[in-house]
């Protein structure tokens, strides 16, 4: 079989490889990354409250999985506009999308019993690009060099021939297979990426298949833990061990990165839960016992809130959500700030957390 960057990729070999994947190498960073998932799974389940996590979490990977497809939007336009979406510009919708998109999958997939199909990433994928998608009927779909513009790669083309290559991945992904989870997810998103079965929006989708993998093989019981900031960091790594895998079958070089990159996020992702946990504990002892418990969720869980938001959350009147709001403002907690006939509390604390690279990939 012969590979040619011009031309249509309609050969791209079914899953499993014929290539022998789970050597020692992998495997030993395989015990390595679950016992890291392991930690991070085990912190999440212990919170009284995960929610505070999962939503800026998944705010916080909608903007990097964003920025690789070159839709930037900065940290505090994303947070602000996830709580007032008017003024926001269009990266900025498109990256609120993708968590809407991510949580729509979820859905999805536990409405299947665990199932992920073909038609869960037509749905991410519909949601990110905010309107309907299926897979490609025409030609003309290549990869190339963002500097050189040089085709790079073409994948399969046809409506059958795709068809037909996505069932495979669906039957691979849902399989009881001798593979272990993570090594499956590292195969199934390379495949993903090389039947690139969509106009727009492939990357996006195939990143939020990830998680799914992980929350469908019982390694997360929520979708906390992404690569797109390890893709960032080792941008042309990540593009040039796919190649690999096309031009010259290293399964194993490409594993060993996915692998890798699921390790050092999940301790990242723990170190930054961790850190956000003291900020609550600082933060209690500055507020003492008198401030509800309801309110302080509400300033972790959206760290721009809205009167309207402690309101709902709270049961309590207007008057007294204003309040709990301006004693929080006294006390330095919160940062108060005008939007349109809005006034917004701004956790700024948690937002310096949740900007911070600090422990991330490529530091």
């Amino acid at each position: 079989m012969t590979w040619s960057a011009d031309e249509p990729y309609n050969d791209l070999p079914p899953l499993p490889p014929a290539e022998y994947v789970e050597t020692m190498p992998v495997l030993k960073a395989v015990i390595e990354a679950r016992a890291a998932i392991a930690g991070l799974n085990e912190a999440l389940v212990s919170l009284p409250n995960p929610n505070i996590f999962l939503h800026s979490l998944a705010l916080l990977e909608a903007q990097a999985s964003s920025e690789i497809e070159n839709i930037v939007t900065t940290t505090d336009e994303l947070f602000k506009a996830a709580t007032i979406s008017s003024d926001a510009s269009g990266a900025t919708r498109e990256a609120l999308r993708y968590q809407k998109a991510l949580f729509a999958g979820l859905d999805a997939m536990r409405a299947r019993h665990g199932i992920i199909t073909a038609n869960t990433a037509k749905e991410i994928c519909s949601t990110i690009r905010d309107i309907e998608t299926d897979v490609r009927h025409g030609e003309g779909v290549y990869i190339g060099n963002p500097t050189t513009r040089r085709r790079i790669y073409t994948p399969p083309q046809g409506a059958q021939v795709i068809a037909q290559k996505l069932k495979n991945w669906e039957e691979f992904v849902n399989s009881s297979s001798e593979f272990d989870p993570l090594v499956r997810v590292a195969l199934a998103h390379y495949q993903f990426e090389a039947i690139h079965p969509f106009d727009d929006g492939n990357g996006r989708t195939g990143r939020i298949l990830d998680v799914l993998m992980l929350v469908s093989a019982g390694l997360l019981e929520e979708p906390i833990l992404y690569i797109s900031q390890s893709i960032i960091a080792q941008k042309n790594e990540y593009y040039r061990l796919l190649n690999g895998v096309t031009s010259e079958g290293l399964w194993e070089d490409w594993t060993l990165y996915m692998v890798e990159a699921m390790r050092e996020i999940a301790v990242n992702t723990l170190a930054k839960i961790k850190r956000i946990q003291g900020l609550q504990e600082q933060i209690h002892e500055v507020v003492g016992s008198q401030m509800p418990a309801g309110v302080m969720e509400v300033v972790f869980e959206q760290p721009y809130c809205r009167i309207k938001d402690v309101v709902e959350r709270c049961a309590v009147t207007r008057q007294t959500a204003t309040k709990y709001l301006g004693e929080l403002v006294s006390s330095g907690v919160l940062r108060e700030e005008k939007a349109g006939r809005e006034k917004l509390f701004v956790n700024e604390e948690l937002m310096e957390v949740l900007k911070s690279k600090e422990g991330t990939v490529g530091d």
